[in-house]
């Protein structure tokens, strides 16, 4: 990473330490074992995603807060560099459907995204090498309904 350019839409928090997340219990031991299982295939992918568990707060599946991105959640996030809004549902790598904007967890924007709440930014890269902003704006277990009009 390096501190030249950073871009206009970048937010520092992001870039100073990653954001606090948190995990559903029930989803750690799944998500280390694909992780493990996905390092000789994707490993900077594993090997973020078992970073982001080793670093994550464990809660219970009854207490885990309906605005933090879990398996099966649906998410909002915005790219800062280029202020695109994306709107997906986080799966497991064999539901994952781009077409149906079902994303893997074992993708970079999938494991950037676990555990993080509304409202909160993480510096993370992109397959080229580059990193970005994402930042959350909502998380819902529902499938966001279309605006009307």
């Amino acid at each position: 990473m390096t501190a030249t350019n950073p871009g206009p839409s970048t937010n520092p928090a992001a870039r100073a330490i990653p954001p606090p997340i948190t995990l559903c219990s029930a989803d750690e031991e799944r998500l280390s074992s694909l992780a493990t299982a996905a390092a000789q295939r994707s490993p900077e992918v594993a090997r973020r995603l078992l970073e982001e568990i080793d670093r994550a707060r464990l809660l219970p599946p009854e207490e885990m807060p309906a605005n933090v991105v879990a398996m099966h959640a649906h998410v909002e996030y915005r790219d800062e560099a280029t202020g695109a809004t994306q709107r997906v549902q986080l799966v497991y790598p064999h539901e994952a459907d781009i077409a149906r904007g079902r994303i893997s967890v074992l993708t970079l924007v999938g494991a950037g995204l676990i555990g993080l709440a509304e409202g909160q930014s993480i510096l993370w890269p992109t397959q080229d090498g580059r990193e970005r902003v994402l930042t959350v704006l909502r998380v819902s277990r529902e499938a966001f309904t279309p605006p009307a009009g």
